[in-house]
């Protein structure tokens, strides 16, 4: 099984780093993943370096085969094979994934400005659509990240957009 991790257009060097880490490959590799892809953007951690000089790099730890690369043009094609995604907290990834009814995790990025990613992984972790993490407890939820009792995100209805926005304009 595939797991994607993506930090999106910033640097998230905890994420990158702690899905790195043995205590979280060996949590993935307990629930079945043998595979990792890592969109790293331009976070430092310990293989940075060697990024730099290529456009991929191909990694095996921990019982766990590594494809780690900065940018590609679109993610599309990597949530479609990915059987989860570990992401940051950016509201355009998580619709497109959550409308392809792929299990998610997010974890906020605690050092962007007044904290919007935490409020928007709470409210939607409440409703059950996916999970939410810090990078240091990733290794437990991984452990404990049941997919199946996640609820479906509801498709995109255009109308109740436009109720709502007719609401908040008063009309």
């Amino acid at each position: 099984m595939l797991a994607f991790v993506t930090v999106g257009s910033t640097r998230f060097d905890s994420l990158v780093d702690r899905v790195l880490s043995e205590e979280v490959l060996a949590s993935l590799r307990g629930r079945g993943y043998t595979k990792l892809v890592v969109q790293c953007g331009n976070s430092a951690f310990g293989h940075a370096n060697l990024l730099q000089q290529e456009t991929e790099l191909h990694l095996e730890k921990d019982g766990v085969s590594i494809e780690l690369w900065k940018f590609k043009p679109s993610l599309q094609e990597e949530y479609e094979r990915a059987d989860l995604v570990i992401s940051h907290a950016g509201s355009g990834t998580i619709i497109d994934v959550l409308r392809m009814k792929k299990p998610l995790i997010i974890v906020p990025n605690p050092t962007l400005l007044d904290n919007h990613q935490e409020e928007l992984a709470t409210a939607l972790e409440q409703l059950g659509h996916l999970r939410s993490s810090t990078p240091s407890s990733l290794g437990v939820i991984i452990e404990s990240f049941e997919p199946s009792s996640l609820k479906e995100f509801p498709p995109f209805e255009p109308s109740r957009f436009c109720e709502l926005l007719d609401e908040e304009m008063g009309f």
